[in-house]
């Protein structure tokens, strides 16, 4: 399938979707202490739902009630688990690897041909380090893990992925031994693992930070019964509020903000420094945008998802927009930067491809044309907002949005979009 996407301009109130990341989290962890554990406001979207399937097949009974999920009882480290899909969710797939480390029976997990592209071989090497034996192919999924893991000292590198720290720190307090875990070189995404850390530290379990994003050590504990409100995602939310300065009369975002640290929060900040000007409450959020913008460089080593609707602002910025130290996002459901380069010179836009990133410059004669997201949401939805900028424009596989945004079509419309599916 393929979108229509003509010129538009939308008004009104939308509510922020719940954060994917936290929903992954807690869903893990929550599944991970049972006794009727519940997680709020959750987001259900294809990726996580790939994640309650997950705990599911490794024996946690989940129930879910409206916006949330209560688990009964909590993953069954004895169970006999059926391979494992976790289709087109990094997250899902990584967590799982960790958490499936502390069977004693082999697990298979794998996912859909784009997941099969992406790197698992660090992970696998860190877990293997501490007694668990993996197979894979060439590094990707498929996987097989068995383990049972004991703990102890374990390495990897910060340059891939944080969600391979992240996956260690969640399995490390049900170790027999606890784990010393060491961080080598830079490493990417460090927003990311403060969040892991935040919502272990909300069920019970403590991280000890030694060098912060180098060195931390879990001693062994048991993960606690509580509640667990998601907060609204300011991943969504960047798309949401480019969306808003491309394309809107009078927008405002509702959500619950919540103290939990979200790196992608750093857009505010990006757009006020292009000359949007950005009001914040603790419920709701709304912009007043230039008639054209700034430009400036970025920094996006720690925020990789910024990158689709932070590069779309260069459709109506007076000077160029440079991004750098992105190189990561080349590993996502997609080469984000190759792909962005490739797509919006399309539209008229100067664009230079670096290794870590992008400068993007609006040739100021700007015209529809066919975008190709290759089944990539972020890409997606950036590309949609940015043909209610130009107008004309045909955006491929809107199926792609049910990954983590599913009625953003919807929605969108709702607010004035003229996006047809076709």
């Amino acid at each position: 399938m393929n979108c229509k996407v003509e010129k538009s301009k939308i008004t009104g109130q939308i509510v922020c979707p719940p954060n994917k990341s936290y929903t992954h989290r807690a869903i893990f962890l929550a599944s991970l202490a049972g006794n009727n554990s519940k997680v709020e406001n959750v987001l259900f979207s294809a990726d996580t739902i790939a994640t309650i399937e997950a705990c599911k097949k490794f024996g946690a009974e989940i129930e879910i009630v409206n916006s949330s999920i209560i688990v009964k009882n909590s993953i069954k480290f004895d169970t006999n688990v059926p391979e494992i899909d976790t289709e087109n969710s990094g997250t899902t797939i990584r967590i799982a690897s960790s958490i499936a480390s502390l069977f004693s029976k082999e697990i298979t997990l794998t996912g859909d041909s784009s997941l099969q592209k992406r790197p698992m071989q660090p992970l696998l090497d860190a877990l293997t380090s501490i007694g668990a034996q993996c197979s894979s192919t060439n590094g990707k999924p498929p996987i097989k893990i068995k383990g049972k893991i004991l703990g102890g000292d374990v390495t990897i590198p910060g340059n891939f992925s944080s969600q391979f720290i992240s996956a260690l720190l969640i399995c490390g307090p049900l170790t027999e031994n606890g784990i010393n875990l060491t961080i080598e070189g830079n490493l990417v995404s460090k927003p990311y693992l403060d969040a892991t850390i935040a919502t272990m530290r909300k069920f019970g379990v403590s991280v000890q930070t030694l060098i912060p994003y180098k060195r931390y050590n879990i001693p062994p504990q048991i993960y606690k019964s509580t509640t667990f409100t998601v907060p609204i995602d300011f991943s969504s939310l960047a798309l949401l509020l480019s969306a808003a300065v491309l394309n809107g009369e009078e927008i405002t975002v509702k959500g619950s903000i919540g103290n939990l640290p979200q790196g992608d929060e750093v857009f505010i900040d990006i757009l006020e420094q292009l000359g949007v000007t950005v009001d914040v409450d603790d419920e709701k959020i709304k912009i007043k945008s230039l008639i054209k913008l700034k430009g400036g460089k970025f920094d996006l080593s720690n925020s990789p998802d910024l990158l689709p609707p932070l590069a779309i602002l260069a459709l109506n910025s007076s000077n160029p927009i440079e991004i750098i130290n992105v190189k990561h996002a080349r590993l996502k459901e997609t080469d984000r930067i190759a792909i962005i380069a490739r797509e919006l010179v399309k539209l008229g836009v100067k664009i230079q491809e670096k290794e870590d990133g992008l400068i993007l410059e609006s040739s100021g004669d700007l015209r529809g044309v066919e975008l190709n997201s290759e089944n990539d949401h972020r890409l997606f939805m950036a590309f949609c907002i940015a043909g209610m900028h130009i107008g004309g424009c045909i955006i491929t596989d809107p199926e792609s949005v049910k990954v983590s945004y599913p009625n953003f079509i919807e929605e969108m419309n709702r607010l004035g979009a003229k996006i047809q599916v076709k």
